[in-house]
């Protein structure tokens, strides 16, 4: 099949979600199809190139920094988007029309569709959903909501990243929504990397932003002073500043590593290098950060939301703290940091727990889903 792929972000512009995306795109490269997809461009990277059998058209918008996007460069990846959309559409002809993140895409693939006639599935994160990351999104939302039920209803599809996601999804639009996780290659992983006679390693990837907390790490691992750790900060954002602040007034230079935005590969191997993930977010859809965790072999300490509700178990592979803002992580850190053998224990158990997210199911499950959606269509 030939598949037109819609995303705002696709590496290495975005972050997890991102790279999920380009997972997805790859794998079903591999398995004969035809992908195309149209995105954001930055900086010097081509405007036209081919990658792993996905070809990728970068649209000019003005992007600013490759970790965050502002609501002015989504609007004007939507007006040229239609226009580069829709001559490729003509010139192309895929048969299908596959959305990710409903805002701001799921605009674009709504004006294409109504054009071409051609079916247009939506895959929904977290943050393209009310409510769903109120922190970056919800003054978006106030203005541009009355606009969104019209996506979610003509599209063929939709899907949800998470459980989570799907019952926000139902909170506000009245649509059929199916869950197919993010996946991961789980072959891709590295061996763990064995660690004998170093303290346990805590890992955290992600935006420096508000919604991903990142200060609560370094306060509650203030309060485990007493005991042997690392920990290693990925990424880059807004708060990296106050972060590196924070550290450096509670004494804890020497015990934290920040090596900025990594390509994936990078954040693999520090993760062959690590012991616990730690995630005390406010808002996640279905983390691609934690999908590698679990297939590297890592114990998760995160919050009680969004998609940590599907990567952990708690007190098998994790422990989960409903109060993002409180204390509540101290203990379950303490516990695994205490105890090396349940902390072997849980990284087990996150081994056998990320077969549910292998990459190659994923991707059969949207090749069955575009297959049901363009025959239901007729179209050639």
């Amino acid at each position: 099949m030939k598949i037109l792929v819609l995303s705002h972000e696709y590496p290495p512009i975005g972050g997890g979600g991102a790279r999920a995306i380009e997972d997805l795109c790859r794998g079903l490269t591999r398995r004969g199809h035809e992908i195309q997809i149209l995105t954001t461009h930055f900086g010097d990277l081509p405007r036209v190139e081919t990658l792993e059998g996905v070809k990728i058209f970068r649209l000019p918008c003005g992007r600013r920094v490759l970790y965050r996007a502002r609501l002015s460069e989504m609007g004007r990846y939507v007006m040229g988007g239609f226009w580069a959309g829709l001559s490729l559409i003509r010139k192309w002809q895929p048969h299908v029309i596959h959305v990710h993140f409903a805002v701001p895409a799921g605009a674009l693939g709504w004006a294409l569709s109504r054009l071409t006639g051609l079916p247009y599935i939506i895959t929904a994160q977290l943050g393209d959903v009310p409510g769903g990351a109120p922190q970056k999104t919800a003054a978006w939302f106030r203005w541009i909501f009355p606009f969104t039920p019209p996506i979610w209803r003509s599209a063929a599809a939709v899907v949800a990243v998470s459980e989570f996601t799907r019952r926000l999804v139902l909170r506000h639009y009245p649509v059929e929504v199916r869950i197919i996780p993010n996946g991961f290659d789980l072959s891709s992983a590295p061996q763990r990397e064995r660690r004998t006679g170093e303290p346990p390693r805590i890992v955290w990837a992600g935006r420096f932003a508000a919604e991903k907390n990142p200060l609560k790490i370094v306060s509650t691992l203030a309060q485990l002073n007493d005991l042997p750790w690392q920990c290693v900060l990925i990424g880059d954002g807004q708060e990296k500043a106050q972060v590196a602040q924070a550290i450096t007034r509670a004494g804890l230079d020497e015990r934290f590593t920040l090596p900025g935005w990594l390509p994936q590969e990078e954040v693999m191997n520090w993760f062959a290098r690590s012991d616990i993930l730690f995630m005390p977010s406010l808002a996640e859809g279905l983390p691609l950060v934690g999908v590698q965790a679990l297939a590297s072999g890592l114990a998760i300490v995160a919050s009680h939301i969004g998609g940590f509700i599907d990567l952990v178990e708690a007190g098998r592979n994790g422990f989960l703290v409903a109060d993002p803002l409180g204390d509540g992580f101290v203990e379950p850190l303490r516990v695994l940091l205490s105890d090396g053998a349940r902390l072997r224990a849980f990284q087990e158990a996150s081994r056998r727990l990320a077969g549910r997210f292998d990459l190659q199911a994923v991707v059969q499950a949207y090749e069955q889903l575009f297959r049901d959606e363009h025959n239901d269509t007729g179209r050639p």
